[in-house]
């Protein structure tokens, strides 16, 4: 297991590697720049902020002093924040990320298995319709669009939830945009589990473990549900992606004090540090939860660690 979990994690530094070199120079070699604004300023000004961020070198040269300044630990500094470096406006967004992700991330996770474990024992019956009519209205709208449907209903319309802000961490602030978060994905792990769970237990093993009396529910936990595990821990990663990806949205629409604020605001004002320094946060994050995904499926299925 440790000889397949070094390989997956030696495997991932040409990756990471690759993606920070062509974010690097798409950023910097797209049409305009940090400085410019409604009123350019003036030439000595410019020659000054360009000398102390390296934009007057070549960009050759950036790059290389961008690489081994990332060798380090540190991402940049800011170009529309002097007060505070990437790293230091990353940390104070990644609290809030963290918190309504991971809460998303294990709801998702637990309403998707639960549902498509329903469906498959209940399959073709009134339940199994039900269930799959919800999980279609989760895959097929985005979270953009989710949002301000139970903004408008739950917090305006009814009035039981805040539409947005932090409210100190409160729950009630953060039911709305984990519901939004989770939706999609639990409609995915829903019919990934469903799916399998079907194949799972037209298997000799279970029909086996049903002529020993063993009942349903038993026979689930038991025997069923760890092989019908397998494609749903295969999606993990790219649910934990998507989850990351999509918080920049949510936490926009519920004026989330996240890393998604610090993002969207660096995109507007060509922060190039800023917006290439969360790009490579969020690239090492995904790598990361990918390998940890597939340790988790090689630890699962022995044949995929001694290949």
């Amino acid at each position: 297991m440790i000889n397949y979990a070094l390989r997956r994690l030696l495997s991932t530094i040409p990756v990471l590697w690759i993606a920070v070199t062509v974010c690097f120079f798409v950023l910097r070699l797209a049409p305009g720049g940090p400085f410019d604004g409604e009123r350019p300023l003036p030439p000595a000004i410019m020659k000054n902020l360009a000398a102390h961020y390296n934009l007057d070198k070549p960009l050759v040269e950036q790059y290389v002093i961008y690489v081994g300044d990332l060798l380090k630990g540190d991402l940049g500094p800011s170009f529309a924040s002097e007060d505070f470096t990437v790293t230091q406006q990353i940390m104070i967004g990644l609290p809030y990320t963290f918190t309504i992700g991971s809460a998303a991330f294990v709801l998702a996770i637990i309403v998707g298995v639960a549902a498509g474990c329903l469906g498959a024992l209940y399959q073709n019956k009134a339940p199994d319709y039900w269930l799959g009519t919800i999980v279609l209205v989760g895959v097929v709208l985005p979270n953009f669009l989710i949002a301000p449907i139970l903004q408008l209903i739950f917090g305006i319309h009814l009035g039981w939830l805040p539409v947005g802000g932090w409210g100190n961490g409160s729950i009630k602030y953060l039911i709305l945009p984990v519901i939004v978060l989770a939706l999609p994905h639990a409609g995915r792990i829903s019919r990934i589990t469903r799916g399998s769970m079907i194949e799972v237990m037209n298997q000799n093993f279970i029909r086996t473990a049903k002529a020993k009396g063993i009942g349903a529910r038993l026979t689930v936990m038991r025997h069923a549900l760890k092989p019908a595990m397998m494609p749903v821990v295969s999606y993990l990663g790219p649910a934990a992606s998507y989850l990351l990806t999509g918080s920049l949205v949510v936490e926009s629409i519920f004026g989330l004090p996240g890393i998604g604020r610090y993002f969207i605001n660096a995109a507007l004002n060509r922060d190039y540090g800023m917006v290439l320094g969360t790009v490579i946060f969020y690239m090492v994050l995904i790598v990361f939860l990918n390998l940890l995904v597939d340790i988790a499926y090689a630890w699962l299925d022995p044949k995929v660690r001694n290949r």
